[in-house]
């Protein structure tokens, strides 16, 4: 499903310069200065957490832009187990937007970004259960990997290995995984299968970062003796760029943008704190690299280097940085001669990217369009400007990945405009564009990843690619481009995205979940894309024998690449209650085409295309419903609408300056969706509007918010407090509270086998105090715990219900949880008893 999310348009940093998240990084004098100064730190951190938004960017930029260490973070996930303030997309589709967020602040705060093959599949309370979920062993072997192939000299872990249970299970499992492996790296006997690729790796110093939070409260964190840790003063101001570390920082975590993680920048001291836990313990406790040897001399025959780049540094010209390129040239000759696969290919990448930097010079390839398929042919128009007095020869250009090379020779004089157009034949085997880690088949804890070289890299893996081989001063340097797709638009200016690699047919089956109530057979509209001009074939439904399509198979014909056709099947049900997972198939040239194309594109980071299975669940359900016109008032966003939909109601989604009387009123109930009450200020000042509804005779239902940030301390109309409580084990067994109450009764029965078959948990946020007039319908808990019984809150308001839920409908009615819809439909059912009309007494 082409599914397309647009947000307003917003401008960020990007290093230290203002930019698109898809434009090439255009460097000023400044930053060029900075990058020089870094050639010559040969220091490296690695950061370790859990998730996307663990990471301190205050201490990441710190590092990258003070230190002039290369830095890095390991978020052991991508994010794909939380909520998404930005859209509706979830689990995997939500872990590439976190994705993409990480690898845009890393380009703000100067780090680089690496992942490990853990699926985050929700929050979990503690390790044991995490580790038990991930495959522990897969997990270590990820995380000594990263540290063999990125050889820090320390890492820095978020979070408390020795704290179990007192913040999610994620967090103390990602400072276990990191302590465990300290001594693990540098064993040749552990993980042997990764000598092929890397070496093992002793790092020197392991360290705990601390912070209030780890004490309860600034005010114990003050108190507490911290004499014993190294101390970092990070309220650094860089006065070349005007910003301090911590807006810098706060411009980093901003990118967080699906979590809601906007931030404020400060300026002024403020400190870290290091704890110790691994390694030497350094004579100047507070210099983290102290007895580590930093400069070029860790390098055999490294030491001129050094010097050379001093040199650099000492007579850099501001007003005309391209004074110091036959100086970098000659740094980068040496550098290649080096015998060294560490430093030596990452100073080289770096030192290529400051000539072209200081020369102006600016190189690029953008294909003619945006899509192609595999074996075809496209256009490419090459761009080549050298903008210094420095000669330059454009010497040849080779395009990836077939490798060939095509000869030039053009001189590349002071500011002259060099446009060549080029056609790449690409190879019918080159794989499709979409993110390497959901190609396979995952688990619930684990993605799969075969390739092992593969592992930890951040980003989509691009393959076209174009290498513009320049002669500078005799000395010729390959600079590479992967090739792009730009336009310009008539707001926004000039526009990129990067060529995608598409199959020649995708297909869609438009809902994700179908819901039969009963065996009347449905229409099931099923779309068909063309990724190539003059598309022809047949496309059928997939489905087990105890369901029928009809047709058998549809005749479609596309003439023109991009163009959409919808086509109907009528799928029939089983008698009897079945689920069954049925498959959009297009058949084109004795080819099976099978992928659902999802396009993400939001403006704050690098538009993305997801290949998954064109597949949808289908659902024979014993399912009755009652009333049918329902209000839907958005939070975070979420999928339940359509869910609502496919249950048969009439569901209509409301705006909050709609919120009136006379818009309710053709309503029978209205549902606010997850976080509502987080999100949407404008219910603020809509509660008396809505407990009137409720009033009149009519149900509202609140699904869960978070604990803390509400828009109003009355979101129901008894009092109610939200908690931290949750039930985080999906199949925890349910006891019911009210077995009676017509929630668990009309008009389906509803029984344990309902709660079956969850998805990533049973519910978040229970209220924990609560008014009498609630009645608690069910409790549950996860293994050790209390009961907890603020899952389901009915309470009788006028002559309606208002309900309260924590249950996460949100996640398991896109699952297709048969259960799930059941209960739903009972607490949309409900109604209050009408009273006997009260007769005159007879004198």
């Amino acid at each position: 499903m082409r599914k397309i999310q647009l947000l307003i348009l917003l401008f960020f940093l990007t290093g230290i310069s203002d930019s698109f998240a898809q434009q090439p990084q255009k460097l000023n004098s400044v930053e060029i200065y900075n990058q020089i100064k870094k050639l010559n730190f040969l220091g490296s951190v690695l950061y370790i957490a859990a998730h996307p938004d663990d990471e301190n960017t205050r201490l990441i930029s710190y590092m990258a832009n003070e230190m002039n260490a290369r830095t890095g973070y390991l978020s052991l996930t991508r994010g794909d187990g939380g909520q998404n303030l930005i859209g509706p997309q979830l689990r995997e589709l939500l872990g590439v937007i976190r994705t993409q967020e990480l690898i845009e602040a890393r380009k703000i705060d100067g780090g680089e970004q690496f992942f490990s093959r853990a699926n985050d599949f929700g929050f979990s309370k503690n390790p044991d259960e995490t580790l038990k979920i991930w495959d522990k062993d897969k997990v270590l072997a990820d995380v000594v990997w990263t540290i063999r192939k990125f050889q820090p000299d320390v890492i820095i872990n978020r979070f408390d290995h020795r704290s179990p249970g007192t913040t999610h299970g994620h967090h103390t499992s990602s400072a276990m995984l990191s302590v465990e492996s300290f001594k693990l790296t540098n064993d040749s006997k552990i993980y042997p299968e990764q000598l092929k690729y890397v070496t093992p790796w002793q790092v020197k110093r392991q360290f705990f970062n601390p912070s209030w939070w780890f004490y309860g409260s600034q005010e114990k964190f003050d108190a507490a003796d911290k004499s014993k840790f190294a101390r970092l003063e990070t309220g650094v101001y860089y006065t070349g760029i005007g910003k301090s570390n911590q807006e810098i920082a706060a411009l980093s975590r901003s990118r967080h943008q699906s979590q809601g993680f906007g931030s404020t920048g400060t300026r002024g001291t403020e400190t870290e704190y290091l704890e110790l836990i691994n390694g030497e313990r350094a004579i100047e406790r507070d210099n983290l690299f102290d007895g580590i040897d930093t400069s070029w001399n860790r390098i055999k025959n490294g030491k001129p280097i050094g010097e050379l780049i001093s040199k650099i540094v000492s007579k850099y010209d501001f007003s005309n940085p391209s004074a110091s390129i036959p100086d970098l040239v000659k740094a980068y000759t040496m550098i290649q001669v080096l015998d060294d696969d560490h430093w030596k290919p990452l100073k080289a990448a770096a030192i290529r990217n400051i000539i072209a930097s200081c020369s102006g010079l600016y190189l690029e390839a953008v294909a003619s369009e945006q899509e192609a398929t595999p074996g075809s042919t496209i256009k490419v128009s090459l761009e080549a400007i050298n903008r210094c007095a420095v000669e330059m020869q454009l010497a040849s250009v080779v395009t990836l990945p077939q490798n060939t090379t095509l000869v030039q020779n053009r001189i590349l004089s002071n500011n002259n405009d060099q446009s060549i157009s080029i056609s790449i034949q690409l190879p019918n085997t080159i794989e499709y564009t979409q993110p390497y880690w959901l190609k396979e088949k995952a688990t619930v804890g684990m993605y799969t990843v075969s390739n092992q070289e593969n592992i930890g890299i951040p980003d989509i893996i691009r393959e076209v690619k174009v290498v513009f081989n320049i002669k500078i001063n005799g000395v010729e340097i390959p600079f590479e481009r992967t090739v792009v797709y730009k336009y310009n638009d008539g707001v926004k200016g000039e526009m990129y995205n990067f060529l995608d690699i598409v199959p020649e047919v995708t297909t869609s089956i438009l809902e994700r979940v179908l819901i039969f109530k009963d065996t009347k057979s449905k229409m099931i509209p099923v779309k068909v894309r063309a990724g190539k001009d003059a598309v022809k074939g047949n496309l059928q439904l997939e489905l087990p024998q105890s369901w029928v399509a009809s047709p058998k198979q549809i005749p479609f014909t596309l003439d023109k690449k991009g163009t959409e056709q919808t086509f109907y099947f009528e799928v029939t049900p089983p008698v009897n209650p079945e689920e069954a997972v049925i498959k959009a198939v297009a058949i084109t040239d004795n080819k099976r085409f099978d992928k659902d194309e999802t396009i993400i594109d939001y403006s704050h980071i690098t538009k993305q295309m997801v290949l998954k299975p064109a597949e949808s669940k289908c659902i024979r359900i014993d399912l009755k419903t009652s009333g049918d016109a329902i209000g839907y008032i958005m939070g975070a966003g979420d999928e339940v609408p359509e869910s609502l939909t496919q249950m048969g109601y009439k569901v209509t989604i409301i705006k909050p300056e709609e919120i009136t009387p006379q818009k309710l009123d053709s309503f029978s109930t209205v549902i606010t969706g997850i976080r509502a009450y987080n999100t949407v200020n404008a219910l603020a000042n809509k509660q008396k509007i809505l407990f009137d509804f409720v009033k009149s005779g009519k149900n509202m239902i609140v699904q869960y918010n978070t604990f803390g940030k509400l828009v109003t301390d009355q979101i129901a109309p008894y009092p109610l407090k939200i908690s931290y409580d949750r039930v985080t084990e999906e199949n925890a067994k349910v006891t019911f509270l009210a077995p009676n109450h017509p929630v668990l009764n009309t008009p389906n029965k509803i029984s344990e086998k309902d709660f079956q078959g969850w998805t990533q948990e049973q519910g978040l946020y229970y209220p924990d105090q609560y008014d009498p007039a609630f009645t608690p319908i069910i409790s549950s808990h996860d293994k050790g715990e209390s009961a907890k019984d603020g899952a389901l809150l009915v309470a009788p308001y006028g002559k309606g219900y208002y309900i309260y839920t924590g249950l996460s409908f949100f996640r398991e009615l896109p699952e297709g949880v048969a259960g799930a819809y059941r209960l739903l439909s009972n607490i949309i059912s409900l109604k209050q008893p009408i009273e006997a009309p009260k007769q005159e007494l007879k004198q």
